[in-house]
Parts: structure tokens; C-alpha cells; sequence
């Protein structure tokens, strides 16, 4: 399957008091994974949300290998795992300048019906994109 990377720097709000990025905000890196993966194929986050489907996040794993520290430039590296269903689920490794491996994950995300709070299938227009690459 596609996958995406993404880089940025860590900032000093997101480390704790030795520098250390603070364990909860890798579910916010990996977010900005997943949504810059979606957006490889045209599609955001809030175009989803016009057109009535969410994705909310029912499973996530974290695996910390090493620590990464205030103003490590880290790469996000989000694949897709299988073809969609009525989830969607995600794996990512993060690295840091060096090339070390820092974090293992994945997610799996649910397609709900914005209107009914109920799962749906992941919609056609993502399915044609991510067949179509």
C-alpha cells in the first residue's frame, strides 16, 4: 500500500521538563500523518466532513523504541495497511534525524455517518483514489 511522510521540528511546548516529548503528543503526530496521507490523494479531513462522514479513532498502539527531544527534525512515515471497510487502519514509524527508529504505531479509525452516529463503508471517492493511487 501508498504511504506518505511528513517532517517538522518538535517544539518546546511539546517536551516535558528533561526535553523529552511527552508521550500524549504522539497521537497528535501521528494525526498529522494520517490527514497529509489523505491529502496526497486530494481528499482533507473537513471535505470528508462536508460530505457527512467522520473518522474517529477507535483504536491506537504505541510502541516507544527511543526519545525524541526538543527540536529533533522527526519524519512521520503513515502507510496504509489493508483496503478500507468500514475502517480504516494505519501503521507508522517516526524517525528522527539520524535515521533512528523512535515510535511504532498504528490506528484503526471508523467511517461514521455524520448524521445517524452510525458506521458506514468507506466512500466511494476515497476507495477510486486509493485504487487508482
Amino acid at each position: 500500500m501508498d504511504f506518505n511522510e511528513i517532517s517538522f521540528r518538535v517544539r518546546y511546548s511539546e517536551t516535558d521538563q528533561m526535553g523529552v516529548v511527552y508521550h500524549g503528543n504522539y497521537a497528535q503526530y501521528l494525526e498529522m500523518g494520517r490527514v497529509e496521507w489523505l491529502r496526497q490523494f486530494g481528499i482533507s479531513y473537513k471535505s470528508m466532513e462536508e460530505r457527512g462522514v467522520m473518522l474517529p479513532v477507535i483504536s491506537l498502539h504505541v510502541d516507544f523504541r527511543k526519545s525524541a527531544v526538543y527540536d529533533d527534525l522527526l519524519r512521520v512515515r503513515t502507510r496504509l495497511i489493508k483496503i478500507p471497510t468500514v475502517k480504516i487502519e494505519f501503521e507508522f514509524e517516526i524517525y528522527n534525524e539520524k535515521n533512528e527508529l523512535l515510535v511504532e504505531a498504528r490506528t484503526v479509525l471508523a467511517f461514521i455517518d455524520r448524521q445517524t452516529n452510525r458506521p458506514i463503508r468507506c466512500p466511494d471517492y476515497l476507495m477510486e483514489k486509493i485504487r487508482t493511487g
